[in-house]
């Protein structure tokens, strides 16, 4: 165990330590157990029926709308992947490609914002959609939010590395704007892709967008934090987001609350005690 000092020379250090302070944290500890799990593989997509590709053309004309509508289901349902948890993100990323199936791609966004981490992760963390720093940088939760949650993943003994982030959407609103309905249906199916590929044990969703999103749910997240939720095979647990946090550091000791929840569904710890989870 490792207890804070009430003197320490490296500023850097000492900042680290104050945060764990207000979040209530007395303790940490180096203690590390990886835990593993196995990962499911789905079976390759069934090809096409030779028939389908060989339809007549006056066919076709005849059911245009009836076309229309499976090509938008086929956004809707992206088709299952094949390999270990990175191959498959890599799939999901190669079939997102340049994304210009909704509106965002013309509304000023830079580049895609897939996710990162750790693709065995045992915790996923989910965010609404990237911001100006992450649009520059392909990276989710790299600007000052960003910052304020590796800390919290620190706080509860784990490093960054050892979990994935990804937001709802992989585009950014202009100004920052909530992403619309429109927005939300197209892009989803690839966050499930994510999640399923991963197959955490825990998944946080970082505010009120990213709870309401994933649970289908008008609740606020003042009502939604504080429980836990069944959720593709994970226990979800919704949290205040970051950029919350910055507004109002006085909720900070409610999302030290809702990690530690996280922390004990990991097994990280109990107590004081942490240690670092994640499948190798």
């Amino acid at each position: 165990m490792v207890r804070w000092l009430a003197i320490v020379d490296n500023p850097q250090l000492a900042e680290h330590l104050r945060f764990f302070q207000e979040l209530g944290v007395s303790g940490i500890s180096r203690d590390a157990r990886w835990q593993l799990r196995e990962t499911v593989l789905q079976p390759a997509p069934a090809p096409l029926p030779e028939a389908a590709e060989n339809a007549p053309i006056s066919a076709m004309n005849a059911k245009e709308e009836s076309a229309a509508n499976a090509v938008s289901q086929a956004v809707r349902t992206p088709v299952k992947l094949v390999g270990n948890s990175e191959e498959v993100l890599l799939q999901i990323r190669a079939e997102i490609g340049d994304c210009t199936r909704c509106k965002l791609h013309r509304l000023g966004r830079k580049q895609i914002v897939f996710g990162v981490g750790n693709p065995e992760a045992d915790l996923m963390f989910v965010g609404e959609a990237p911001g100006a720093d992450e649009d520059i940088q392909g990276f989710p939760f790299v600007g000052r939010a960003g910052q304020l949650l590796t800390k919290i993943i620190e706080a509860i003994g784990l490093q960054r590395d050892d979990v994935y982030i990804a937001n709802v959407i992989k585009c950014r609103p202009p100004e920052n704007r909530n992403p619309e309905p429109d927005e939300v249906e197209t892009c989803e199916p690839f966050l499930f892709q994510q999640i399923d590929s991963i197959q955490p044990k825990v998944i946080v969703a970082l505010g009120t967008f990213a709870a309401k999103a994933l649970l289908k749910t008008q609740d606020p997240i003042s009502r939604l934090r504080g429980r836990a939720f069944d959720y593709r095979g994970a226990t979800l647990i919704p949290t205040f987001h970051p950029a919350f946090l910055l507004r109002s550091p006085d909720r900070k000791r409610d999302v030290w609350e809702d990690m530690k929840k996280v922390r004990d569904l990991l097994k990280i710890g109990s107590g004081d005690e942490g240690s670092s989870v994640g499948r190798s």
